[in-house]
């Protein structure tokens, strides 16, 4: 590549025809001579269009970057090379993403087809533990494992997706940098230019395939951990050839209120049937008992047995209200979270009840909030 010099420019002017040379005078080249000279610079040309290829389509814009043999062109294959083995490993995590999720759905639509087999048998009645149940519900968890199985995968994807972040994020830093080094030519910074764009653009996907993933991994955790609780309680039905109610996911939770002052007790309260069979009515009752979760784990089990084994050791067709209680104090947002926290405990002591071999149906659930309370509970009332 020629660079024009002053000299170069005056003596092309002055022995060009019409050439405009005046002292004093910024010098007017010819039109003609800064053609040729354009023309000269287009054929020095560094980026040149890959056949085949289109704008957007690959790093750099579908252009290839040629060697300017500066130092900072050398720099600049380097961050080519690494933005170009990037963008593989994020369209290869992308890809098991995607197969992740068609094999959850795959494994989530047999799973719930082979529990619906389940409960429409038991809701005609059957044989106590009948063969083909417990061969269809031994079905039912392998698909749930395989959900379990996609679950851990999607985690240890999303660990991938994170370290491919972080080296997104060093790439960009790194050709920011670049930019600042000396030695180059303005066709590197170009080149730079173009290659800070592109690793922008991907710094986006892979936010967007992180956040996907982290949305994934807790909403199919929570589920998974739902059914668990429904498997054990279609094994009980399977065992006994009698479903217990309905499914404890789809129960209803009905306002109701409870007393300002729970606490434990030792005596057994006389019997007082609510108003129409509801829990709504349930004021001026102490509860049978009341279960604090304020910490991970709480081990309830053993208590709860106790208590419920006393009173139907009286009176074997008492009826019980379960209640979710939900501390109102606090943010919207705080009450809705622990709302759902309540329905959940409140669900997981239902099914220890249901262990126990106390029908479901006997059982009553309701939801309310309670100013006294600190953290979530689930109260437990003799009806």
């Amino acid at each position: 590549m020629a660079f024009a010099t002053d000299r170069a420019f005056n003596a092309g002017a002055a022995s060009a025809p019409g050439g405009l040379i005046s002292s004093g005078r910024r010098r007017v080249l010819p039109l003609a001579f800064l053609l040729a000279a354009a023309g000269g610079l287009g054929g020095c040309s560094w980026l040149s269009s890959t056949p085949g290829s289109s704008a957007g389509s690959a790093p750099l814009a579908g252009f290839e970057v040629t060697s300017t043999g500066t130092v900072v062109g050398r720099k600049v294959e380097q961050l080519r090379g690494d933005l170009s083995r990037l963008k593989a490993n994020v369209d290869a995590q992308q890809q098991n993403f995607d197969v992740l999720l068609a094999q959850t759905v795959r494994s989530s639509e047999a799973y719930h087809g082979v529990v619906a087999a389940v409960q429409a048998r038991l809701q005609l009645g059957t044989t106590p533990g009948n063969p083909l149940l417990v061969q269809q519900w031994n079905q039912a968890q392998r698909e749930l494992d395989a959900v379990t199985g996609n679950v851990t995968a999607l985690g240890q994807l999303a660990n991938s997706v994170a370290g491919s972040s972080s080296s997104a994020a060093y790439l960009l830093e790194s050709t920011q940098a670049a930019l600042g080094l000396s030695g180059g030519i303005d066709q590197d910074r170009i080149a730079l230019n173009m290659i800070e764009d592109d690793t922008a653009r991907l710094v986006v996907r892979i936010d967007r395939l992180l956040t996907a993933l982290s949305d994934q991994v807790s909403r199919q955790t929570v589920y998974v951990s739902g059914e668990r609780g429904n498997l054990t309680t279609l094994a009980l039905a399977i065992k006994n050839g009698e479903l217990y109610g309905a499914s404890i996911t789809t129960r209803t939770f009905t306002p109701g209120r409870v007393s300002a002052t729970p606490t434990y007790y030792d005596e057994t309260p006389a019997y007082r049937p609510a108003a129409g069979g509801s829990a709504a009515a349930i004021d001026d009752r102490r509860p049978l008992v009341v279960i604090r979760f304020d910490q991970p784990d709480v081990a309830y089990q053993q208590a709860l047995y106790t208590a419920v084994s006393k009173v139907l050791d009286q009176r074997p067709q008492t009826g019980f209200d379960l209640i979710a209680i939900t501390p109102s104090a606090g943010t919207a947002a705080e009450v809705a979270m622990n709302q759902t926290k309540s329905k959940q405990n409140a669900q997981g002591v239902l099914r220890t009840l249901t262990d126990m071999g106390l029908p479901s149906d006997r059982v009553s659930v309701a939801a309310t909030t309670s100013a006294d309370a600190a953290v979530p509970e689930v109260r437990l009332y003799i009806r």
